[in-house]
């Protein structure tokens, strides 16, 4: 492929992945109460697969998700319809996880249940947010919330 054709669709996709913050009907995520967000999957395992070492990157994508998920899922998260956990991905117990999503090293990815399908999907443009806090959590924010409505 042409250089300058893949430096636009590298260029595209850094743009399509920047964010203010999450925006659904003209509020922001952590302004919705449960009952305001359309849910139409089963469930939203997200995971951060890591080894036993971690860069300060790896460390820092993973705290950054976290918090995400603790300040604008709250309530998804206590009732079960999301699951967040950090995986070490060099441990055998964990060994069915990795294979099941395919994690090849520190990552971060989203698996939605749908009547009965899964679907696993890494998320990449995580890694050129964690520069700011706010940016990461918003965008996670907002992919999050995409995913709970079934898109």
């Amino acid at each position: 492929m042409n250089r300058s054709i893949m430096l636009l669709i590298i260029a595209a996709l850094l743009v399509a992945g920047c964010s203010t913050g999450p925006q659904i009907t003209g509020k922001a995520v952590s302004e919705l109460s449960s009952s305001e967000r359309t849910v139409s999957i089963d469930k939203l395992e997200i995971y951060h697969f890591h080894g036993t070492r971690q860069c300060y990157s790896c460390i820092t994508m993973g705290a950054y998700t976290e918090d995400t998920v603790k300040t604008y899922f709250a309530e998804e998260l206590k009732s079960g319809r999301i699951v967040f956990a950090h995986i070490n991905g060099e441990l055998p117990e964990n060994r069915d996880l990795v294979v099941k999503y395919g994690a090849t090293g520190s990552s971060l990815w989203l698996g939605t249940y749908k009547d009965g399908d899964f679907m696993a999907e890494e998320n990449i443009l995580v890694w050129y947010k964690i520069r700011n806090k706010q940016d990461y959590m918003g965008y996670l924010g907002g992919v999050i919330e995409q995913k709970l409505a079934g898109r």
